[in-house]
């Protein structure tokens, strides 16, 4: 059997060696958690770039389509002060 002191020093010396595998091992896991983090964080600004484009695109649609209708409506509307310049018995009244 070994002496006391000796057992000690052995038990001392392995708490050592194994608390610093296990140290290393959690700051391995600790950079790969914080390099996936900012994978992810780069994905869901990737994603919210896209959603943006996306609200862009439809809202230029929007502002054409809007746009044909404003045009069509003054068409309209100088057609209706034109028919409204001409009287009944075909005399063109100014304003």
């Amino acid at each position: 059997m070994m002496p006391r002191p000796m057992f000690l020093i052995f038990l001392l010396l392995m708490i050592v060696i194994t608390s610093q595998f296990e140290w290393k091992q959690q700051l391995v896991v600790d950079v790969d958690s914080s390099s996936s983090i900012s994978q992810k964080q780069q994905r869901i600004s990737k994603g919210v770039e896209t959603v943006k484009e996306k609200i862009i695109l439809v809202q230029e649609k929007n502002i054409r389509r809007l746009n044909e209708v404003v045009r069509h409506l003054q068409e309209q509307l100088q057609q209706c002060r034109s028919n409204h310049n001409v009287t009944a018995n075909g005399t063109v009244s100014i304003y």
